[in-house]
Parts: C-alpha cells; sequence; structure tokens
C-alpha cells in the first residue's frame, strides 16, 4: 500500500512501507529496499524508482548544479551546454540543449534516467526517451518553493536525503538571514532587466521576483503575473524605477545608449550589475544571490 510522504505543487513521491523519509529520520543514507518509491512529475508521469540513479542525464542546469551540491555529481554522464557550475560539471559530457534535446546524444550515454525541465518543448521528448526504456523525471524549478522539492526528489532518487535535507536548509537559512537584515528598511524600486531586443524582464511568478523582495527590493513589474513579459521603454519610464539590475556586459551599453536616457535611473547611473556566477537560477546559490542583490540595493546591509 503506497502512502504520500511530501507534496509540492504536482510532484509527488508516494513509497511503501519502509519509506525514504523514515531512512533519511534514522540518519541511514540508503534508499529503501522493501518497496518501490513512485514519483507522479510535472507531466503527471510516474516514474517507479527501486534502485537509486546511477548514470544519470541532467537537461537542466538546476538540477545539474543540485546533484553536485548533495554528492551525487560522479553519477552525471551527461548534461547540456549551459552548464556551468560547478567547474566539475564541464567535465561531464555535453550532449546539448536542454529544450527539445538531442535524443540520440543522449541516449547514446546509456542513462538509467533523465532529467528534464517541464516545459512544453520538452514533452515529445519524454515520451521518446520513455519509449527507449530510459526513466524520465521532468521538473519544474522556477521558485523557491519548487527548487526545495526538486533537491528533496532528487535526494531520494540517488538515496542523499539527508545530503539534500543540509542544502536546503543551508539556502533557506541564508535567504532568512538576508530577509531579517533588509526587512526594516525602505523598499528600493527595482527594474531587473534580463534581455535587451526585446526588453524582457521579471514578472510576479519568477524566482527573482522572490530574491528583490528578500533583498528589500521591490520589483516595478511585480504586478505582472508572467514570469519573463516584455516591456517597454515608456512603460518603464512611466513606472520609475529607483535602480536597474543589469548583468555585468550591460552596464556599458545601457549607459552609452540614447534611448535608454529617457529612464531616469539610467540617466542617474543608479545601472547596478548582479553577481552572474551566483544571480540567474533558482539554485544552490540563491542564498549568495540574495546577500550579492542587498548589498546592491543596500550597500554592507549583509555582511
Amino acid at each position: 500500500m503506497f502512502s504520500t510522504i511530501r507534496s509540492y505543487g504536482s510532484l509527488r513521491v508516494m513509497i511503501g512501507a519502509m519509506t525514504l523519509a523514515a531512512i533519511a529520520c534514522s540518519g541511514d543514507p540508503q534508499p529503501a529496499t522493501s518497496g518501490p518509491s513512485l514519483i507522479v512529475d510535472d507531466f503527471d508521469d510516474t516514474l517507479r524508482v527501486s534502485t537509486p540513479a546511477a548514470r544519470i542525464v541532467s537537461l537542466n542546469p538546476t538540477t545539474t548544479e543540485i546533484l553536485f551540491a548533495i554528492g551525487a555529481g560522479s553519477r552525471l554522464v551527461g548534461r547540456t551546454k549551459w552548464d556551468s557550475w560547478p567547474d566539475s560539471a564541464k567535465y561531464v559530457d555535453d550532449v546539448g540543449d536542454a529544450l527539445r534535446p538531442n535524443i540520440e546524444a543522449v541516449l547514446a550515454k546509456k542513462p538509467d534516467l533523465v532529467l528534464l525541465y517541464a516545459s512544453n518543448d520538452n514533452r515529445t521528448a519524454a515520451k521518446q526517451l520513455q519509449a527507449s526504456g530510459v526513466r524520465v523525471l521532468a521538473m519544474k524549478v522556477d521558485s523557491i518553493a519548487e527548487f526545495e522539492r526538486v533537491t528533496t526528489v532528487l535526494g531520494a532518487l540517488v538515496g542523499e536525503e539527508q545530503r539534500a535535507k543540509s542544502v536546503v536548509d543551508s539556502v533557506r537559512a541564508t535567504l532568512e538571514r538576508v530577509r531579517r537584515a533588509t526587512a526594516s528598511l525602505p523598499k528600493t524600486t527595482v527594474f531587473y532587466h534580463t534581455w535587451e531586443k526585446p526588453i524582457i524582464t521579471i514578472g510576479k511568478h519568477s524566482f527573482l521576483n522572490e530574491l528583490v523582495e528578500i533583498a528589500g527590493g521591490k520589483n516595478v513589474y511585480d504586478d505582472v503575473l508572467a514570469v519573463s513579459p516584455i516591456v517597454t521603454l515608456e512603460d518603464i519610464v512611466s513606472r520609475n524605477p529607483e535602480v536597474i539590475l543589469v548583468g555585468p556586459p550591460v552596464v556599458p551599453m545601457l549607459r552609452a545608449s540614447k534611448p535608454w536616457q529617457v529612464v531616469p535611473a539610467v540617466k542617474a547611473r543608479k545601472i547596478f550589475a548582479y553577481d552572474t556566477n551566483v544571480v540567474g537560477r533558482p539554485s544552490v546559490t540563491m542564498g549568495m544571490a540574495a546577500v550579492n542583490l542587498a548589498n546592491l540595493l543596500h550597500p554592507g546591509v549583509v555582511k
């Protein structure tokens, strides 16, 4: 008889009488042996797991980072061309893109588990891999809560529940430390620049919006539900952010751009570059990302 032990969004873990959760509590990192695990992923597909994954292809930079953080990086036999952190990831074979991946390249690595980002662009790939007899887990990782649930599930899949819990607890503790440090400060209004042509920013449901809030800022587009809305210079002017947050290469571009001079924050040189080594992914560096953003918005607030 199966019972649900964790529920985060639509990703659910259901196991038999001897649960992975019980083993994690006892301190034994080994997976359950008396019954299989059932995981229902974000495509509503069910993955049955009786042994820890040993040969993993991760087609999402976030899950690659998580696997290294929980001590399972040596099990990776394939990753995408975008996976650059930690440095050890660069030694894992590159199998191409994360969306609409090269199925032949993935299968050539003989994986026993493939991790996909749960985008509609990857539904066909999931079906093709499953038809080839490969276990597939498709997950969304677009928020702090989703990072926590995915880390927990990956810990269960590789028999590293305690290390996964430690990673989640560490990130959560840093985020809370930043939140406390900025709680009493005035909220700096922010435009977060993610792309130039067209101009793309972050909306309410982006994890970056969460990080800006924790860092003591207010995203001027937090009323837009889209994760990555396209906006105009005219609308940015009307929202009048105090600060523009950008990646380092964008700073000189905005300063030199005549069209961008209509934005008061640009004219006032209130353009701040965040650390792209830690800011940009809903992953294990989110605590450091919050520290970086907080110190940009409120210099010296977090030590």
